[in-house]
């Protein structure tokens, strides 16, 4: 199915709310039904019928359409944030007893699962360099049912190689799973190498405003249904319509928007790279990356994260180099039109906080819609701190 499709008009029967170009938010709780036999019917299967906003909601349920479209899956589902998106798909197939492998370095939340919630329940994990595929594979316990990849990594961008992740894991009968939050369906389908859950957090650039927190869980009809019926009826991590309804205007711009967004990236990479003032630039689809060759295979393109390394051992001039960004926000998250900044020097020094496992020269950008040469102008000036 063409992208354009997908984007305009996948699951959207006009027809059934008047005609209207974007569809209705159905703002209800509850459906009522027409007789005793259709309630009998419908009653029993939540996600294909609307019964309760918990299970299934019609405008919710346009957006899952189009988000399983995208990724090239079956079929989706939405929760309330990327967090509960990997919880979710992770509780619904361990036990007590198995063993997770998880690459590391992970996002921060994804990590606390793996560290501090799930041993509650008999869970191990290990964690290990997924940009080895014998890594993974020495890793493999004969309890091991489940392998959690980022690709890229979150902060400095690691890749592992899908398809032969794919390929290891289901000689083991280990399920797979991959955070594609950074690529976006657009520059990755991890679907496509074999892998069995591709989670979003679609907070970043499906919804692309800043302005909703959400989760997508897309898999096989199998896999789907096995997360709803349990995790997600039961413990009720589900979006509202409204924020569903806010997400699929952000999808009618997705396209523009991350492509810009990977284009003014790239730009600023390279010309960072030169810079006197920046040790190293990390950025997927610069040459000089540790694994740009598998970027190019499995990749079309990437967000527009870029790491930098202040030249510097002083961390009062990393803190005055900040001072001096006028044109860049400092904030977590990303995916939205503004520009953001990560410092790793905010976490240092932290009390009562071990300081993280990167130098404090690491900086994180997300690159947004604004115009390059300007975003590049603001460094330039901070950069003569440095």
């Amino acid at each position: 199915m063409h992208l354009s499709e997908i984007l305009t008009h996948l699951g959207e029967d006009r027809k059934n709310y008047f005609n209207a170009v974007s569809p209705p938010i159905i703002q209800s709780s509850n459906f009522a039904f027409d007789d005793l036999e259709q309630f009998r019917q419908d009653v029993t299967d939540e996600l294909a019928n609307h019964i309760y906003t918990r299970g299934n909601n019609p405008t919710v349920e346009i957006l899952r359409k189009k988000l399983a479209a995208l990724e090239g899956t079956e079929d989706a589902l939405v929760v309330s944030s990327g967090a509960g998106a990997t919880a979710m798909a992770m509780l619904a197939n361990l036990k007590a007893g198995d063993h997770v492998i998880c690459v590391k370095n992970p996002y921060s939340w994804t990590k606390n699962l793996l560290l501090n919630f799930l041993p509650r329940f008999g869970v191990g994990h290990t964690f290990v360099d997924g940009t080895e595929v014998a890594n993974i594979e020495a890793a493999i316990q004969p309890n091991t049912t489940f392998l959690y990849l980022e690709s890229p990594n979150t902060m400095t961008f690691e890749l592992q190689d899908l398809r032969a992740c794919a390929a290891l894991a289901k000689r083991h009968g280990i399920v797979t799973m991959v955070d594609n939050s950074n690529c976006s369906p657009l520059f990755q389908r991890p679907i496509d190498y074999g892998i069995d859950i591709v989670m979003h957090t679609g907070t970043k650039y499906l919804n692309g405003h800043s302005d909703v927190v959400n989760g997508v869980i897309c898999g096989s009809h199998e896999m789907i249904r096995k997360i709803f019926q349990t995790e997600i009826m039961t413990l009720g991590n589900i979006i509202g319509p409204h924020d569903a309804w806010l997400v699929i205007r952000g999808l009618r711009t997705l396209e523009l928007r991350v492509k810009r967004s990977f284009e003014s990236a790239m730009k600023i990479a390279r010309w960072m790279e030169t810079h006197p003032k920046v040790e190293r630039v990390l950025f997927p689809f610069l040459p000089s990356f540790p694994q740009y060759e598998l970027a190019r295979q499995q990749m079309t393109g990437c967000g527009g994260h870029i790491t930098a390394f202040l030249k510097t051992d002083s961390i009062e001039r990393v803190e005055v180099f900040f001072k001096k960004l006028k044109r860049f926000l400092f904030a977590v998250s990303w995916g939205g039109h503004e520009s953001l900044v990560v410092p790793m020097a905010a976490f240092y020094n932290v009390p009562g906080r071990e300081n993280p496992p990167y130098p404090f020269t690491l900086v994180r950008f997300y690159i947004g819609l604004e115009d390059p040469d300007w975003l590049m102008e603001d460094l330039e000036e901070a950069l003569r701190e440095v």
